[in-house]
């Protein structure tokens, strides 16, 4: 058995050597070092050191480290050198050589946190008292002429408001910004402003539409009888009014006609299907009448209608079309061409749909993946041509799936030769620099895409914007440790982890591995990270959270600032997002939980 000197002997010399590591790394990084910011500098040299005792499997020497009693490096991150020394000088300690205490070194332990909690202020703004992570919003277009929907945010615990420069354009921003900053001030508290460029857009191309046709659908109970007759709402097609219900079908008709017909009129048609049908003006409302009918009726555009008596009829008119889609299976194989033009469906040829961005053809290589519509398809690059490429469809391996236009394409292996920052991006910019508090950066692939907006922003004047990189793909992530010591040339950067995009990139089983990376690497450079994409989807789509995303909430307490989409019940979601914020507070800071009181159980008499 090996005496009790002779492990710390082999501790004091693997520490040593990990320290060693640490000057090797300064020497080896020192170009990307050199042009960070003053303010900066101390965080990138910490950066490198995680980055090189990261390089080595630590977990037997942690242990070891464990066994006695001292720090395993396991929440190191922050204060990588300081945290060596320390444990180095512990060890001396404990073979006799006496407590030689290293000030600066116990001092860099706290300047860690505090470093990215500063950081973090000058990015985010301020946190709210309890807690360290803001909520960002996603403005829905109505935040430009809602004024109170706005206030409502801000009041249940927005933070930041973020507007999607892929939407709306720069009146609505402006009027959104103008929004915040009001309600801001009206709730005495503080609301940033986050514009987000869209970036490099893959997408799927056009189909060819559809037939114009709605279909109107009785109810039925399990016993397939009629248990309410089907409603639409028949309304002027030069002047079309709002139904006076939520989901009604629009059926347009000539305005002259709709104004000769009464409450109670009986209209008779021939539907797409040659089935005669009776269709009853129900109820007037403003603009037009609701209709009720029996049976299962589908109307097309031009098709006739006779009011009753039959000498007054009209055309129903134009209608829009059927979304169409593709429907494919395993071992299918669709056509991804460079031809934009809508595509057919339903034809005897091999399925093809268009690719929105045409670098992908000039280098993607057989035997890729590519993957449609946020991962629900994907496959495999089988063949090549200038114009197009021919995908096998392995996902999903059972059963059938339908493939739309303009859903997301996302192609991780192959090395896209794009810049982040498209044409618009920087058309924008002039924008976000009159508004923002800070700009993310969306698919932020490799250092050359922050140098170039810095340029455009130097080309603005701006030299203080905030800088937020969107790490949403696989080379994004790769490259990481580059990325953050190039955009640390600015003072205040920050990270987004854009989850639904890196998900599909570097495959959902490695989702949470690289999520965790990400926090760690970003809490050793001190910059401040945004959790994004589906926290509390569900409950800001139906109003009702599952078990999954609650705990999903629970852990983004780790990062700096958590971000939710827009939906129909997003009140409900920032509110409670911030009750789950404050809970978790005080449980945990980033991987070192917090033993605070718990009053869950008490002592009750036997």
């Amino acid at each position: 058995m090996v005496g009790v000197e002779q492990q710390l002997q082999r501790l004091q010399t693997e520490v040593g050597a990990l320290l060693d590591r640490l000057a090797d790394a300064e020497k080896r990084w020192q170009p990307w070092i050199a042009p960070v910011t003053s303010e900066n500098r101390c965080s990138a040299i910490n950066l490198v050191h995680y980055w090189a005792i990261r390089q080595v499997d630590l977990r037997d020497l942690q242990q070891r480290l464990a066994g006695f009693g001292l720090s395993s490096l396991g929440r190191s991150e922050g204060h990588v050198a300081a945290t060596l020394q320390s444990v180095s000088a512990a060890i001396a300690a404990m073979r006799g050589s006496g407590w030689v205490a290293d000030e600066q070194a116990i001092a860099a332990v706290g300047q860690g946190a505090q470093l990215l909690a500063r950081n973090a202020t000058e990015l985010l703004g301020p946190a709210a008292e309890d807690r360290a992570a803001r909520i960002m919003v996603t403005l829905p277009s109505e935040a430009a002429t809602d004024p109170a929907l706005v206030r409502t945010f801000v009041d249940s615990g927005m933070r930041i408001a973020r507007i999607n420069c892929a939407h709306d354009d720069a009146a609505a921003w402006k009027a959104m910004a103008a929004n915040v900053r009001s309600a801001a001030a009206a709730a005495g508290r503080p609301c940033l402003v986050a514009m987000d460029l869209g970036g490099p857009k893959l997408r799927t191309g056009p189909l060819e539409p559809g037939p114009q046709v709605v279909r109107l659908r009785p109810s039925r109970n399990a016993r397939g009888q009629v248990v309410a007759a089907a409603r639409g709402w028949l309304t002027s097609e030069r002047r079309p009014a709002r139904p006076p219900e939520p989901g009604l079908t629009t059926v347009p008709v000539d305005g002259d006609w709709l104004a000769r017909r009464a409450e109670g009129d009986e209209l008779v048609l021939h539907d797409t299907r040659g089935s005669k049908r009776r269709l009853l003006l129900a109820a007037a409302a403003t603009g037009g009448f609701v209709v009720t009918v029996e049976k299962t009726t589908y109307l097309e555009t031009g098709t006739v209608l006779v009011a009753a008596g039959g000498h007054d009829a009209t055309e129903v008119g134009e209608l829009a079309a059927v979304e169409q889609s593709i429907t494919l299976k395993a071992g299918d194989v669709v056509h991804l061409t460079r031809d934009c033009t809508p595509a057919p469906v339903d034809v005897d040829e091999p399925p093809r749909i268009g690719c929105t961005l045409p670098q992908v053809f000039d280098t993607a290589e057989a035997g890729e993946r590519i993957f449609f519509d946020d991962g629900k398809i994907g496959g495999e690059v089988v063949a090549v041509q200038p114009d197009s490429l021919a995908v096998r469809i392995d996902q999903p391996a059972h059963g059938t799936v339908k493939l739309h236009a303009g859903r997301g394409i996302n192609v991780p292996d192959t090395d896209l030769v794009i810049s982040a920052l498209t044409d618009k991006d920087v058309a924008d910019l002039a924008t976000v620099v009159e508004l923002a508090d800070f700009v993310q950066l969306s698919f932020v692939r490799e250092p050359a895409d922050v140098i170039r907006l810095f340029d455009e922003l130097a080309r603005l004047g701006d030299t203080e914007l905030g800088v937020v990189l969107k790490i949403e793909t696989r080379q994004g992530f790769d490259r990481l440790p580059q990325l953050l010591l190039t955009a640390m040339r600015r003072r205040r950067v920050g990270v987004m982890i854009a989850r639904g995009d890196l998900a599909v990139e570097c495959g959902y089983e490695r989702m949470a591995e690289v999520q965790e990376e990400t926090l760690w690497l970003c809490e050793a450079a001190h910059v401040p990270v945004i959790w994004a994409t589906q926290v509390l989807e569900q409950l800001a789509k139906t109003g009702l959270p599952s078990r999954a995303e609650i705990s999903d909430a629970a852990m983004a307490e780790r990062a700096e600032c958590v971000m939710l989409n827009k939906g129909p019940y997003i009140t409900d979601a920032v509110a409670t997002l911030d009750n789950i914020l404050g809970r978790m507070a005080g449980h945990g800071y980033k991987k070192n939980p917090l033993l605070r009181s718990l009053k869950s159980w008490r002592a009750v008499a036997p």
